[in-house]
Parts: C-alpha cells; structure tokens; sequence
C-alpha cells in the first residue's frame, strides 16, 4: 500500500484573559462564532456538545473531521481555555487569532504542540 508521508499536525492549547463577562457566559455566541470559523476554514462538524453551568460558564466541544475545538470558560476569573486541534498547522494558528479577536482577550498561555 502506498501511503503518502505522515505530516504532524498543530494541536494548539491557550489560556485567555477576557474582560468582557458576556462573552465568557455566552454559550450561543461561541456556537455562531465557531460556525462561522467552521465555513470560513472549509471544516467539517461530526457533532457538538455544549454545557451551560449554574455559574453562567460554559463547556463546548466540536468533533470535526479534521479532529476537534475545545473551550472551557471561567467568568469568575475573566478567563477561557481553548484547544484547537487539525493537521494543516496554518489553520490552527490563523483560527486561533479569530478566537481572540472575537473574544478581545490577551493571552495568558500559550502552547503548540506538533503531533
């Protein structure tokens, strides 16, 4: 069987400070966002599971054919953390920068990690 080589992917890991609590307890906003991400970036959803919490924060994680995009946010602390995972490298990072640009947030961490 002739495969073509291997080519790692990026899965990409930041923590995010984000001042505007709105955007850190709504669920829905995130959904669109991603969405939009989602048909900008030409991926493709197997599915989703979003978690709203009693303390207004909120856990979403998309199953994409390409791999997954992951976020838990903490209003209480102004923070959100993000998981990004595809093969195509330039992606991740570009995605990434939509994530922060949408949520206005500084980053606080920041970890790649090739796989």
């Amino acid at each position: 069987m002739d495969l073509p080589p291997y080519s790692p992917g990026l899965h990409k890991l930041v923590t995010l400070h984000v001042d505007k609590i709105l955007k850190l307890n709504n669920s829905g906003g995130f959904v669109a966002v991603t969405n939009s991400i989602l048909e900008k970036y030409e991926l493709e959803k197997v599915g989703a599971v979003v978690h709203d919490f009693d303390n207004d924060s909120f856990t979403i994680s998309y199953c994409l054919k390409e791999s997954h995009i992951c976020i838990h946010t903490w209003p209480e602390y102004n923070l959100l953390n993000l998981d990004v995972y595809l093969q195509d490298v330039e992606k991740v990072r570009a995605i990434i920068v939509d994530y922060i640009e949408y949520f206005e947030a500084e980053v606080i961490k920041d970890f790649e990690i090739t796989r």
